[in-house]
């Protein structure tokens, strides 16, 4: 990316509430509808990257799972995660960290993605991208990952993004099995329409 992604994304969460930013739900139902239907036990490995200051983490504690790591470039929007999350958010694996240069000896049953992928649009990061969830996440586990659609959008917060089709999301994880894909129409806290396409993968068993 030729912009600082660090300063750009801190900057945003210091300057807006969290519901004046376009991607904010106030429940993420669509998620927590794909995770619910992966049937993973509640405690699997759930990694939600790019999470901002998503109430996905809140929803998924509510439904009783354990281990949530919760990864975002922005300190400032982890924090105000865990400041509305008060003593729950000690249940929680925090990790500030540009995805792209993320490093763990993790490994996830399941990896969520909600508007993180389309802000890559070098060949170079969108490859790290891929190479990250093929390390990352364990055989048989899950990748969930929406991006704008080629119906949606083709700039957000101040950004050019890189759209996605059933066909170029199926063509990024040739090597994962897929579930299905569809579109979603997102209604911003402004009142503007945006369309995601969400994909469910599952790895093999091969690494």
């Amino acid at each position: 990316m030729t912009y600082e992604a660090k300063e750009h994304w801190e900057n945003i969460y210091q300057t807006k509430k969290s519901n004046e930013v376009s991607w904010h739900q106030e429940k993420p139902k669509t998620s927590l509808n794909l995770i619910s239907e992966t049937g993973i036990d509640k405690d699997a490995n759930i990694i939600d990257v790019g999470a901002g200051d998503s109430k996905l983490v809140d929803n998924l504690l509510a439904f009783g799972f354990r281990n949530i790591t919760v990864l975002d470039i922005s300190s400032n929007a982890l924090n105000r995660a865990k400041k509305r999350l008060g003593n729950r958010a000690n249940y929680v694996k925090w990790v500030v960290s540009d995805l792209r240069e993320f490093e763990t000896s993790d490994e996830y049953d399941l990896w969520h993605d909600r508007a993180v992928l389309h802000f890559l649009t070098e060949e170079e990061d969108i490859s790290k991208y891929v190479e990250r969830v093929r390390q990352l996440l364990k055989p048989n586990g899950y990748l969930i990952v929406s991006t704008f659609s080629e119906n949606g959008p083709k700039r957000c917060s101040g950004l050019d993004i890189k759209q996605y089709s059933e066909d170029s999301v199926k063509k990024l994880f040739s090597d994962f099995a897929h579930i299905k894909s569809f579109e979603e129409e997102h209604i911003t806290p402004s009142g503007a329409s945006q369309i995601f396409i969400f994909s469910v993968f599952r790895k093999g068993d091969k690494r």
